[in-house]
């Protein structure tokens, strides 16, 4: 298929521009192969290490694999895959063969996987043998699903028994027995090429399309020029492939420029983190705000000459000035805070290595255009909160079957975030809340996040999440919920000294009228607080 070309103007942003004839799988397997990295290790998992070569091999077997099952171009696959190396295999074997696979979060209820079966009307379902028992009270249910194709933990193709007779296929055994050679289907830049669900924090989840043109995208306007990833890096992920965040760190990325990719199956604990990061040493490391602050409060932290850590990312949430700043004066490094979004692949606006202000979200990623408009759909000053909106090549073509809420997100060029953020006179922009979550206060605006960072800043708090309340009046105002360190005991002194801490650092207005202390956050797998669940809990005005 033809190459990629990449301009970079003075003026006019980064352009990529991606050949008509175009896959995504046979790109990011066949660059690294015609670079002579064969022999290279491409990832490292819980069982062992892959070359570039053999996961050729696998993304061959795994295409050849889906095709002997009758499955054609714009079959729909769904991935419930712990992170090992069979999760790239078929993700970018199905891709290979025009299939569309739909990375789905391993960490939902069945509930949520029956109604992502029923409304892909996906025709197949790869998942990871510990991932089964979620899915079986559902499977005779579904009357689009023609196989179950279970994946083995060990990785052997042994199944755990009571699967082997239930008419299940195996997909070691699958691949096992497949061709090594596969050629791409003749896909085009345009054609879908995957699914992600969005978490449905808010409602059903929505299954957003992304096309062939859209991983490159990311890697080229992000991933190089900014992150600066190279051949000679090795990265972890804590954010998993099934999440937006997760699916560019660890495979878009590394497969991009030829690095190696550490893949790891369970849940990311700083213990977890921690072994992978002095075990194989990985030069790039991506978090999230929660993780960063759990690792730093951990009395097993690392010291810097136990890592070999060049540079962090993080995302899914905005970085608490403080969590970035005590993490360089630890490890020396910088946390590179970002932005991304399902509907936008990957992060679109970014600090930059040597340019980073923490308690920003940076800048634009060149290729991306940002606006901040009111609720009257004009851009506002600066300074002034607004809504921001996206435009950019990676934006996905639409939501599934949910026509109203594509036309409500997608306008025209522009991609709705939902987030509410602000710009100063250097032209970074600071994170304000989403625009559902933001209260209006004595009649101004109070960004959560903003309410929550200053919480950070007192030594006995470890996590904090703020939401709207009503008090006697009707009158909205600030709660928070707290957890507290560790040795650090909830208490109606120390909760109106965080009251006080807050009055001290914003706006008497902003600080938190009820406070009330928890022993964890409602999270969604990538480690986003959920905010729509503590605002039922909340009973104002009673509570410390």
């Amino acid at each position: 298929m033809p190459a990629l070309s990449t301009a970079d103007h003075s003026v006019d942003p980064p352009v990529v521009s991606v050949p008509r004839d175009y896959n995504a799988a046979h790109d990011l397997i066949e660059r690294n192969l015609a670079a002579g990295r064969g022999a290279k290790c491409a990832f490292i998992d819980d069982r062992g290490s892959y070359t570039y070569s053999e996961l050729g091999a696998r993304v061959n077997r795994a295409a050849n694999a889906l095709i002997s099952l009758g499955l054609g171009m714009e079959s729909r696959v769904m991935l419930a895959h712990l992170d090992t190396i069979d999760f790239p295999a078929v993700f970018l074997g199905a891709i290979k063969a025009g299939i569309v696979p739909i990375a789905t979060n391993t960490l939902l209820t069945t509930d949520d996987y029956r109604f992502m079966l029923s409304d892909s009307r996906a025709r197949a379902l790869v998942v990871s043998e510990a991932l089964l028992p979620a899915f079986e009270p559902i499977l005779g249910d579904m009357p689009f699903l023609e196989f179950v194709i279970v994946s083995s933990d060990s990785g052997t193709g042994d199944v755990a028994s009571g699967n082997r007779d239930s008419g299940r296929l195996h997909l070691q055994t699958l691949m096992k027995s497949a061709s090594t050679e596969f050629e791409a289907a003749p896909t085009t830049c345009d054609d879908v090429c995957f699914w992600l669900y969005s978490s449905g924090s808010t409602g059903t989840p929505k299954g957003t399309v992304h096309i062939q043109s859209s991983l490159i995208q990311t890697a080229e306007l992000y991933a190089k020029p900014v992150l600066g990833i190279r051949e000679d890096d090795v990265v972890f992920s804590a954010a998993k492939l099934f999440f937006a965040y997760g699916l560019g760190n660890g495979l878009t990325f590394p497969l991009s420029v030829g690095a190696t990719a550490v893949l790891m199956a369970e849940r990311p604990t700083p213990d977890a983190v921690f072994q992978r990061l002095k075990q194989y040493q990985p030069t790039i490391f991506y978090g999230v705000p929660t993780l960063f602050g759990a690792m730093l409060a951990s009395p097993d932290l690392p010291s810097p000459d136990e890592v070999a850590l060049r540079v962090c990312t993080s995302a899914g949430e905005a970085l608490p000035e403080d969590l970035g700043r005590r993490w360089t004066g630890h490890f020396g490094t910088e946390i590179l805070d970002g932005i991304g979004s399902t509907e936008m692949l990957h992060i679109f606006m970014s600090n930059r290595p040597g340019e980073v202000r923490y308690g920003t979200t940076g800048k634009p990623v060149p290729g991306y255009r940002v606006r901040l408009v009111n609720e009257q759909g004009e851009e506002v000053t600066e300074g002034e909160l607004g809504e921001l909106q996206i435009s950019g090549p990676s934006s996905a073509a639409q939501y599934w079957n949910k026509r109203e809420k594509s036309v409500q997100t997608f306008v025209g060029e522009w991609t709705r975030a939902g987030d509410k953020y602000s710009v100063d006179a250097d032209g970074y922009y600071t994170y304000g809340g989403r625009s559902d979550d933001m209260l209006k206060v004595s009649g101004m605006y109070v960004s959560p996040f903003e309410v929550e960072a200053a919480l950070m800043t007192h030594t006995d708090v470890l996590e904090a999440a703020v939401v709207g309340d009503v008090d006697e009046q009707d009158l909205v105002k600030p709660r928070a919920f707290v957890v507290t360190n560790s040795g650090v005991s909830g208490s109606d002194q120390l909760a109106d000294s965080l009251k006080q801490h807050v009055k001290n650092r914003l706006a008497p207005f902003k600080y938190p009228r009820w406070i009330e202390f928890v022993e964890e956050l409602p999270k969604t797998a990538t480690g986003k607080i959920q905010r729509f669940k503590l605002r039922t809990r909340g009973q104002a005005p009673t509570g410390t």
